[in-house]
C-alpha cells in the first residue's frame, strides 16, 4: 500500500513539474529558442519549416497560424522596461525608432490572447496611421484614458495583465536561415508613468 501511495504522489509531482515547466517555457521562452531585448520576446523560428518543438508548442498554445519568418516577425511584451508586469490600471509611454520593414502594427491583448474591449473600439496602431517625428521616431500612449496623438486604449482600469504584440511585416533583410532581421535597438521602450 505504501508503495502505491508513493507511486501516486511521485506521478502527481511529475505532472505538476512537467506542466509547470512547460507553461514557464511557453510564457517566457528559453535562451536558445527565443530572442530577447528588454521586455520584448521573439521566437525567430516561428513560421519557419525548421521550427524547434518548443516554438511549435508555443504556436499551438497561442492559436496563431504564423506567416513565414522572412515575411513577418512577432515580438511580445508582458512587462515594462523595469520588469514590472503590464496592467490595465497604469499609464505607459512607448517610444521607438523607425523599423526597417514595409509595415508594422502594435496591438494590445489580455493574458488569454483576447483583444481589449474599449469604448473607442481601437485595438491596434500601425505604421501607416502612426504620427511620427521627422527623424522617424514615435511615441505611443498606452492608457485606460484617451490621450492625444498615438493612443492605444487599455480598456477599463483594473489589475488585469496585458500583453503587447508587435508584428513587423516584410523586414528589409533576412539572415542566412531566412529569418527577418530586425534592429532590436529600435524596438519600442516601455516606460511606466503612473498607476491607479
Amino acid at each position: 500500500m505504501r508503495f502505491l501511495l508513493f507511486g501516486i504522489v511521485a506521478f502527481a509531482a511529475a505532472l505538476v513539474l512537467g506542466f509547470g515547466s512547460a507553461l514557464l517555457v511557453l510564457r517566457h521562452g528559453l535562451p536558445y529558442v527565443t530572442e530577447r531585448h528588454g521586455p520584448w520576446v521573439s521566437w525567430p523560428s516561428e513560421g519557419h519549416t525548421t521550427a524547434d518543438p518548443y516554438t511549435r508548442a508555443y504556436l499551438a498554445e497561442s492559436g496563431r497560424l504564423p506567416l513565414a519568418s522572412n515575411t513577418v516577425r512577432y515580438f511580445s511584451a508582458r512587462d515594462d522596461d523595469s520588469g514590472r508586469g503590464l496592467t490595465a490600471n497604469c499609464d505607459y509611454r512607448l517610444q521607438g525608432g523607425a523599423l526597417n520593414a514595409r509595415w508594422w502594427s502594435l496591438a494590445l491583448y489580455d493574458a488569454d490572447g483576447e483583444l481589449i474591449d474599449n469604448p473607442s473600439d481601437r485595438h491596434s496602431i500601425n505604421s501607416e496611421g502612426m504620427i511620427r517625428r521627422s527623424d522617424g521616431t514615435f511615441e505611443v500612449a498606452l492608457s485606460p484614458h484617451a490621450r492625444p496623438g498615438n493612443w492605444l486604449p487599455a480598456g477599463e482600469k483594473s489589475e488585469r495583465p496585458l500583453v503587447l504584440m508587435l508584428r513587423i511585416y516584410y523586414p528589409a533583410e533576412t539572415d542566412p536561415d531566412g529569418v527577418g532581421k530586425i534592429d532590436l535597438d529600435r524596438l519600442p521602450k516601455i516606460e511606466r508613468l503612473s498607476c491607479g
